[in-house]
């Protein structure tokens, strides 16, 4: 056994493992090809009425910002690649977030289908626990430091962007139900005013996952992302909402900032520790 490295004898549940990874990942790109109608069904943005559309409330990003999943799908199919490899089968890192990856994986597939097929409060159910499983699964990764670069950028990497998405996400699939069916509708100043306090509360957020990951860029990154696209979405688009977009502007920078102070906060303890 390689402790400096973490890695021990590899095990038949390592094996079951890594097939269940690749099998959750497949069922994730299947479930994006159905939520995007290229399997014939309807696109994302015209499911529910429209209610996840950029233009259905003054939380949602424009249309723009959705090419974000691009970019988790590639890292998510590059992830199922590597950790598939022999090397990675006993390792203790693997052992920790490979399984909670996989679970993410699922999650992510089961909120395409769920907007596909079910009811706008179902969306918001599935979203909640992919978010809170991703949660999970960085807290997995910040307890087994990386070790390799394909462990920031594979691992790390890829539940960051994932988990600063959905956080953003989250908040604009919770808005759009409220919309929709329960919030009687509102004055435009209303809707700003409710816009404004959700995005410090999107701060907040943003803020406590900056520092409770020791300041990982990823996360912040894919938060501000979404963030920046709201702001453009509310000064270009309907609903026209200057405040909202002001403030969306604002707490982009407030995440990255955030996480910046954290990365070097982190850095400063460990060169204390290492004095």
């Amino acid at each position: 056994m390689d402790t400096s490295r973490g890695t021990q004898s590899p095990t038949g549940a390592d094996l079951a493992r890594q097939i269940v990874v690749i099998s959750a990942v497949v069922f994730m790109i299947i479930a994006a090809m159905v939520g995007t109608g290229l399997f014939g069904g309807t696109n994302v943005r015209d499911l529910q009425g429209g209610a996840l559309d950029a233009d259905a409330t003054v939380l949602a990003p424009a249309t723009p910002a959705f090419s974000i999943w691009s970019v988790v799908y590639v890292l998510m199919v590059a992830y199922a690649v590597w950790q598939a490899l022999p090397a990675q089968r006993g390792r203790e890192r693997q052992r920790r977030a490979g399984w909670w990856i996989a679970i993410t994986a699922v999650l992510n597939g089961g909120w395409l289908l769920a907007a596909q097929f079910l009811t706008l409060p179902a969306t918001v159910i599935a979203i909640i626990v992919l978010l809170v499983a991703l949660g999970a699964t960085l807290r997995a990764l910040v307890r087994t430091p990386a070790e390799t670069w394909a462990d920031r950028l594979l691992m790390d990497g890829t539940v960051g962007i994932h988990l600063g998405w959905v956080s953003l996400a989250t908040v604009a699939n919770i808005t759009a139900w409220l919309a929709a069916d329960v919030v009687p509708a509102m004055d435009a100043d209303s809707q700003q005013l409710w816009g404004v306090i959700v995005l410090v509360v999107v701060a907040l957020v943003g803020v406590a996952v900056a520092f409770g990951s020791g300041g990982r860029i990823a996360p912040a990154l894919a938060m501000s992302w979404g963030l920046v696209w709201i702001g453009i979405a509310r000064t270009s688009g309907e609903p026209h909402a200057p405040a909202v977009a002001t403030a969306a502007f604002v707490v982009a920078v407030v995440v990255l900032v955030s996480a910046i102070a954290a990365a070097g906060r982190r850095r400063a303890v460990a060169a204390t520790i290492g004095d």
